[in-house]
Parts: C-alpha cells; structure tokens; sequence
C-alpha cells in the first residue's frame, strides 16, 4: 500500500512538473524564448540591431518565422554583415518574419497569403511539410507569452 502510494506520488508529481514547464515556458516573450532556445543567436543579434528588441517584446500577439543560425550562415557571404550596417534594410527583413496574431500550425491552409508585419505577404504550402515562401517550418508552435513562434531552415527575404 505504501508503495503505490509513493509511486502514484511520484507520478503526479513527475507530470506536475512537466505541465509546470510547459506553462513556465509561455510565460516568456518571444525574445526570450529565442533567446533561451540557443539556436537563435543571429537573429537575437539582428533583432537588437534593427531596434525590434522592444517591439518584440511588447504585448502582441506576432507570430515569428524565426530562422535558425544555421539559416543565417546559409546567405551569400556578407549578406549578414550588409544587413547589420543597414538597420532600415535589416528592418524590413526582419519584420518580413513576423505576422501581427498568434498563427498556430492548426490555423494553417495550403496556398494561404498572410499580411506580415513589413506589409509584404508570405504563401504558406502544407503538404508533406509546411513552408513559408521557400522556407521549411523544421519546429512549429514554440508557445511565448506573446505571440508563437515557428522555426524555419531559410531566412525569407521580401520582395524588392
């Protein structure tokens, strides 16, 4: 009797935990969350670059295409170090990832146009996987306190 009482404990308390880091997690805005996933430090560094530190941190919702470094480092040499000394261009690039509402991968459709935050639409494909323009969504519905976010393997560029 004693024993299933303590295991019966320790799984309520193992699944306590766990939902108790789910809503942890989401209690943390969207540069946070970036900032803590590790992978994200280029688009953090150009965030603060183009002055969107704030904006993003503000109340929302947004939804963020946020491409990983490995995305960044993927652009033609010097495109990164061109953006930083343009914060204007930087800008509209950036804000070219972000879409004013909390856009969950359920609320998805194929062929779907979404306003982004730049004025420029983005297509989003569904099909054997996700994609935004020519990106590939590699994690979606990353849950912030303000909005979501939703990982992409390209960084998008918009129209000229």
């Amino acid at each position: 009797m004693l024993r299933r009482t303590f295991m019966t404990t320790a799984a309520l308390m193992t699944l306590g935990t766990g939902a108790f880091a789910a809503a942890h997690a989401a209690e943390k805005d969207i540069v946070d969350t970036a900032v803590e996933a590790g992978n994200f430090t280029t688009l953090v560094a150009a965030v603060e670059a183009a002055g969107l530190v704030e904006t993003l941190k503000g109340e929302g919702p947004f939804t963020v295409f946020a491409p990983t470094d490995e995305a960044f480092a993927a652009l033609p040499e010097g495109t990164v170090e061109g953006l930083l000394a343009d914060p204007e261009a930087l800008a509209a690039v950036l804000t070219y990832h972000v879409v004013p509402g909390a856009v969950m991968s359920t609320d998805l459709t194929d062929g779907m146009n979404a306003a982004t935050v730049n004025g420029a639409d983005v297509t989003i494909t569904v099909g054997d996987s996700v994609m935004v323009n020519d990106a590939t969504v590699t994690t979606a519905d990353i849950a912030a306190s303000n909005g979501v976010i939703h990982v992409i393997d390209t960084v998008i560029l918009p129209p000229m």
